[in-house]
């Protein structure tokens, strides 16, 4: 009995097709009208998108869209696509019944009959895994590509500002023996001027070196939240009259194993560069806080344990093309003059060299926020 029931589906051309379409749970595979309506439904458009076939049979295929691509009438456009060159092929973003969106792989082909457009043939496959797995390859090949180029500017950066550094050495101590010698006043203000241009040369190299991740690091075991508490007056200050500055510190953080003048410097760089963002005065939140995270230039490496220490200001943000650039050295978004564009690369070396890693992130109009990962001990 069973097997002459059988005989009887596969032998019904319409059953058959019905019989293999409602067999396919991995596409979701039906049949529009001229103006998009559905009138066939499979189980593979049940388990992808949600209906059944009574809810959708009857109502217009656009339900599947996002609102703003219904709004621009992309729908009908790759209706007309397929009509007039004979097949659309596409993949964008689609809503389920629950509201979720998923990425979707899509064809569509016209039918006709006799040469008249009776219809399309659709057909939808769920490509979401795929797409973010292949999100997810091209922002690991971005940072990648991102670190070696700054580990690259870094190499050089390091040879260079050890040579300058050992010029500026052989200058300060040439300049400090003519001022133990110089009797008039004019000679000693113009040995003096050129003894502080050269100071301020070495400070430029000790920045680079920082940069550079070359600079002689004394790490000691300390507690973020402490010290930044303990910076609390000399960050104010920094920050000017026209900034609120706020601190939201959390207590009984692990220790990290930091170079305390080097944290200070970064946090203080930090301040400095949203003060200088908001000119006409703004707000300025210094925030620590535990966290279990990974660097996201290392996507193998599991999560860890590290003390995150944020600098967020609400000014104007930085734009997007520049936002990759903001820790190379000498880089500097402010205005001629007003920045050597070293101090966020101070921020960036220190952390490196610490062990931890630096992300930002910034939109226009909405501020920018700095945060700092150093792994807890």
């Amino acid at each position: 009995m069973l097997e002459e029931r059988t005989n009887d589906l596969l032998n019904d051309e319409s059953r058959q097709f019905s019989l293999l379409l409602n067999s396919v749970t991995d596409y979701a595979i039906y049949m529009l009208d001229t103006e998009g309506v559905i009138r066939t439904w499979n189980a593979g458009g049940r388990r992808i998108k949600g209906y059944s076939p009574r809810e959708v049979i009857g109502s217009n295929f656009a339900r599947f869209y996002l609102p703003e691509d219904v709004e621009a009438g992309l729908p009908e456009r790759n209706l007309r696509t397929a009509a007039q060159e004979g097949r659309f092929v596409g993949e964008g973003w689609r809503v389920r019944k629950d509201g979720s969106c998923f990425r979707a792989s899509v064809v569509i082909d016209p039918i006709r009959v006799d040469g008249e457009l009776i219809g399309y043939a659709k057909v939808t496959r769920d490509v979401t895994e795929r797409h973010v797995t292949q999100q997810r390859l091209q922002e690991a090949q971005a940072n990648l590509l991102q670190a070696q180029k700054l580990e690259a500017i870094g190499k050089f950066t390091l040879g260079m500002a050890h040579d300058f550094n050992n010029l500026l050495t052989v200058i300060i101590n040439c300049q400090d023996l003519l001022a133990a010698k110089v009797q008039d006043d004019s000679s000693a203000k113009l040995v003096d001027t050129a003894l502080r241009a050269a100071e301020r040369g070495a400070l430029l190299t000790r920045q680079l070196l920082g940069f550079a991740r070359g600079q002689a690091l004394a790490p000691e075991r300390l507690d973020l939240s402490a010290v930044i508490r303990e910076c609390d007056g000399v960050l104010r200050r920094s920050a000017g009259d026209a900034v609120t500055l706020e601190l939201a510190l959390a207590d009984d953080l692990p220790a990290c194993a930091l170079d305390r003048t080097q944290l200070e410097t970064a946090v203080l760089n930090l301040v400095c560069n949203s003060r200088d963002a908001m000119p006409d005065g703004g707000r300025i939140c210094i925030h620590t806080a535990l966290q279990f995270t990974q660097d996201s230039a290392l996507p193998d490496q599991p999560p860890a344990p590290f003390v995150r220490v944020s600098v967020h200001d609400n000014g104007p943000g930085i734009p997007q093309e520049q936002q990759a650039r903001v820790f190379e050295p000498f880089f500097t978004t402010k205005p001629v003059g007003k920045g050597s564009g070293l101090g966020l690369s101070q921020v960036f070396g220190f952390t490196a060299q610490s062990g931890g890693f630096t992300r930002l992130i910034s939109e226009p109009g909405h501020g920018t926020r700095v945060e700092l990962y150093f792994p807890a001990m």
